[in-house]
């Protein structure tokens, strides 16, 4: 089990230059742990796309789709006050934005405060190197 964050899932649901890798991960270890909105960050990446001209209606269809089967078989680190007061924490200590704060906040409260427990999955430097310097052993399959 790993926790995934947005940008390695993305990935996963329309074809860019990390899918061979993230795909590869993926099936390495397909239990997924998410953050409770992370179904709604894909969506505004995959939205993102469509209105940048690079999925059309079918394409975008086919990777909504692809993302709820994940999101049915992932486990889901709901918005609960631990997951706020870690993320205040981190970003005191990380240049992270509130999103990626509330992502890695997730994820400490998904390893029990024990960030070394789980690994952690981005595409996102800043996100990766926050991790990293939290504890988490992470993967960037980019």
């Amino acid at each position: 089990m790993r926790f995934w964050d947005s940008s390695a899932l993305v990935p996963l649901l329309v074809s860019e230059q990390a899918t061979p890798v993230a795909t590869r991960e993926f099936e390495r270890d397909p239990d997924i742990v998410a953050w409770w909105a992370t179904d709604i960050e894909c969506a505004s990446a995959l939205a993102r796309l469509e209105r940048d001209g690079a999925l059309d209606g079918s394409a975008m269809s086919d990777a909504l789709r692809r993302l709820d089967l994940l999101a049915a078989a992932w486990q889901e680190i709901q918005p609960v006050a631990s997951v706020r007061r870690v993320a205040m924490r981190l970003l005191r200590v990380h240049p992270l934005r509130a999103a990626d704060a509330l992502q890695l906040g997730a994820a400490v409260v998904a390893s029990e405060n024990e960030p070394s427990t789980l690994a952690l999955v981005t595409l996102d430097e800043r996100l990766a190197q926050a991790a990293e310097r939290e504890g988490f052993p992470v993967t960037r399959p980019g």
